[in-house]
């Protein structure tokens, strides 16, 4: 998929567009992403999230809610290389990761607020694919995210330019 620039689409869309609020930071050896949504609602526990990252990715982009906690890690360098190996598009984590510098010489992208060496919990507790709001921006599964150095929106469907 050839990328489209995200000043570019707020550009032309910016009325139809959701624009994130800028806290996130690039991990990922790959810096633009865009696909339809799939969401993982978790709080301290990255259970959910390997088991969405095991799953083919379909082109589609990670969203994680992990509450926007500092207190652990919900995504380091094995589930990113499941992220590769599955097709997914790219990661967005409201939380920390870790193995950073694995992860930046990946090809992968993923955006997140934090890193931090703890990893999460493992107690299967979270909810898939369900709305989640982070950032001043409401994520409904199937919505488009894109993706790149200058930020991230978020549109209800496929945009061109």
């Amino acid at each position: 998929m050839s990328m489209l620039p995200v000043t570019d689409l707020c550009d032309k869309y910016s009325d139809d567009l959701q624009i994130l609020d800028p806290v996130f930071t690039d991990f990922g050896g790959r810096l633009d992403f865009a696909g339809p949504v799939s969401t993982v609602k978790c709080f301290e526990d990255n259970s959910l999230v390997r088991l969405a990252l095991e799953e083919p990715g379909e082109s589609r982009v990670l969203v994680i809610d992990g509450g926007g906690s500092e207190r652990c890690a919900l995504l380091g360098d094995n589930l990113a290389q499941l992220a590769i190996d599955n097709e997914w598009a790219g990661i967005l984590v409201f939380g920390c990761i870790r193995d950073s510098a694995d992860i930046s010489q990946m090809d992968v992208a993923v955006k997140a607020v934090n890193t931090h060496p703890k990893k999460s919990f493992k107690k299967n507790q979270g909810e898939r694919d369900v709305p989640v709001r982070f950032g001043g921006v409401n994520f409904m599964p199937g919505d488009w995210l894109y993706a790149d150095l200058d930020g991230v929106v978020l549109a209800d469907g496929e945009l061109s330019l």
